[in-house]
């Protein structure tokens, strides 16, 4: 294969790598963040995680996309990157370097689906409290290495009326 057939065909995978993340069925403008968090807990010997059953740390890179249809009619932005940042840093406080079988006391499987939904919900809640006018959609996406991922995508209306 000649290195321009090899070109093109590395092209067009690429093209549908990108049609891939681009779905048709998400908003059209997304602002990305990104934090990271540390945190320890247990599957509470659970025989269906095997050796995670029992405590272990994780290390979770976190993702959050904002995401809307329309840009903000005065500033052209989906959100405030200053105050999602700050959003998301105060969330991940409530976890960061804790215990999650503390946090949740009543046995919650603190997989990394459960924290995607947590922490979806806590941003949510975070930007309603701040009353920050937001209308779209949120995903949460948790790294847990560079080779797996768990995320959880919510539809968010923080506006009034």
């Amino acid at each position: 294969m000649t290195t321009s057939k090899l070109l093109s065909v590395l092209f067009l995978l690429l093209l549908k790598a990108i049609s891939v993340t681009c779905r048709s069925d998400s908003n059209g403008f997304t602002l990305g963040i990104r934090d990271s968090l540390m945190v320890a807990h247990s599957f509470h010997d659970h025989p269906s995680f095997g050796p995670a059953g029992g405590m272990h740390g994780a290390t979770y890179t976190c993702d959050v996309d904002f995401s809307t249809n329309e840009l903000h009619p005065e500033l052209n932005w989906v959100i405030d990157i200053g105050q999602a940042s700050t959003i998301l840093a105060a969330v991940l406080s409530k976890y960061n370097l804790k215990n999650l079988d503390e946090v949740f006391p009543n046995g919650e499987m603190t997989t990394t689906e459960f924290m995607c939904h947590r922490i979806h919900q806590d941003i949510c809640e975070q930007l309603k409290k701040e009353g920050i006018d937001f209308d779209g959609s949120i995903c949460v996406k948790l790294w847990e290495s560079h080779k797996a991922w768990a995320s959880y995508r919510g539809l968010v209306a923080t506006k009034e009326g």
